[in-house]
């Protein structure tokens, strides 16, 4: 009877979710350093509008618009397998280093190996994920021990680490580069979402409909995962295929946003427990609501930020820095 209340809840949840997303959309479409009438948005939309409103539309707000919500979902969904297999209410592909893995990747290719235009959009996540799968596997072993298994205090703790040692690396690595490519690094490192172009979306789409799927398959054994290794193994999960395959989605999920978002945290860890608090811990009911959640918070932001100060405004990952560090330092001393 509870589990009932709690799916026609998540169903309500869901669409209250989607209407914000939309409306956000819209507010997004209509604010900006052009103008664009939100009475005209929906005429523009559907090819009513003049050439300068069309190219503002399609060229410029609803690329990035989209790019956003992609990129806000895919970090949310990456955060919530995290915490779910490690245990750690504080994982976060940004915090677990990550994304600094997936940003040397990125650098290293953008300084020393050519840039093909044609290609440039869809290689970029394969490069990143490469990246972070390297520095994932560097944490995890860091991290095991194998007596007891997965150390979640430790992961948080290496990640770290990692994640700051390969901050002062790349500064090192860009430091002799040309202005143009460190404006570029350094505006990724800022959370700047530069890919804002329909081919960005293309190269990151795939990635959303393979990932989630699997993941939603996989949310029994996240569930038992959460219960302990002991209790997962009794009950015939093959815990280490499981948590690789697991992992190996979370890392190619925050991989492929960040490739194209700049580094952007605590949106992986803001949204699952937003969820958690709306729907309950159950992975098949708060993880649909942890994918939405994230791409209305990172559209947020990035509406918020590039409407501050124009033309340039602030980098979405300031902005979601500005709310998620207050609520990472909560959850630390709640903890």
């Amino acid at each position: 009877m509870k589990t009932m209340t709690m799916v026609k809840k998540q169903r309500l949840v869901l669409v209250a979710l989607f209407v914000l997303i939309l409306i956000m959309m819209g507010v997004g479409a209509g604010l900006g350093a052009s103008s664009l009438s939100f009475s005209r948005i929906f005429p523009t939309l559907f090819g009513q509008g003049t050439f300068k409103e069309e190219f503002i539309l399609f060229s410029i707000r609803l690329p990035r618009i989209i790019v956003t919500v992609l990129a806000g979902m895919a970090l949310a969904l990456s955060g919530s397998i995290l915490q779910g297999v490690t245990r750690n209410d504080l994982a976060d592909p940004g915090l677990l280093g990550i994304n600094t893995g997936a940003g040397m990747a990125v650098a290293v290719y953008f300084l020393f190996f050519p840039i093909e235009a044609g290609v440039f959009a869809y290689l970029l996540p394969v490069v990143a994920f490469a990246g972070a799968f390297v520095a994932s596997a560097l944490i995890y072993l860091f991290s095991y021990d194998r007596q007891t298994g997965l150390q979640p205090v430790r992961l948080v703790l290496v990640g770290v680490c990692f994640s700051m040692a390969m901050s002062g690396l790349m500064v090192v690595l860009v430091s002799s580069a040309s202005r143009e490519k460190v404006d570029f690094i350094y505006s990724w490192l800022a959370g700047g979402i530069w890919g804002s172009d329909w081919p960005f979306i293309l190269a990151l789409l795939p990635w959303l409909i393979v990932l989630i799927p699997v993941t939603l398959f996989k949310t029994k054994q996240l569930n038992l995962l959460n219960l302990g290794e002991t209790v997962a193994i009794g009950t015939g999960v093959r815990v280490e295929r499981d948590r690789m395959v697991l992992l190996a989605a979370a890392v190619a999920l925050a991989a492929s946003a960040v490739s194209i978002t700049g580094s952007i945290s605590f949106i992986g860890l803001m949204a699952p427990h937003i969820a958690r608090s709306l729907v309950g811990p159950r992975n098949q009911l708060f993880i649909p609501v942890a994918i939405l959640t994230g791409g209305w918070l990172l559209l947020v932001a990035d509406t918020i930020g590039r409407n501050l100060f124009p033309p340039d405004g602030i980098a979405a990952g300031i902005m979601v820095a500005l709310i998620g560090a207050p609520y990472f330092i909560y959850l630390l001393l709640k903890k």
